[in-house]
């Protein structure tokens, strides 16, 4: 058993695709769209197999959190990058890039090296050694 996919929301699906494509080597899918449900997709897959399933919509609501909330449920993506050099690289260049890093590098209790950027949408993504 294998955890095919997460999904998240997202206002700009274009600007959400070329995020995770750009800095996480993310290949992006043809997409998906629904006119009836007013519904567009598109899977962003990573090496090893993950996916991330980018999704907007014109018809739903869905609810809208603080950028960076810690809130009950899914709270963060974490993605290995291999090193910890790759970790102050990718930290840095979107730093320099106008993302907000709320914390990191550093190594935490539990061993991880880190650091926690958010994503366009206000997802909180850890990026990992």
């Amino acid at each position: 058993m294998r955890i095919d996919h997460i999904a998240l929301w997202t206002d700009d699906l274009a600007r959400c695709t070329r995020f995770y494509v750009q800095y996480f080597g993310a290949q992006a899918g043809a997409g998906y769209v629904n006119e009836a449900k007013g519904f567009r997709s598109c899977f962003l897959s990573f090496d090893g197999g993950a996916r991330i399933e980018a999704m907007s919509t014109d018809t739903l609501a869905p609810q809208r959190a603080e950028p960076g909330a810690q809130r009950m449920g899914w709270t963060h993506l974490a993605i290995a990058l291999g090193s910890e050099a790759a970790v102050d690289a990718l930290t840095a260049r979107l730093r320099g890039d106008g993302f907000p890093v709320l914390d990191g590098p550093r190594r935490t209790g539990d061993g991880y090296y880190e650091s926690v950027v958010l994503d366009p949408d206000g997802n909180r993504v850890e990026i990992t050694a």
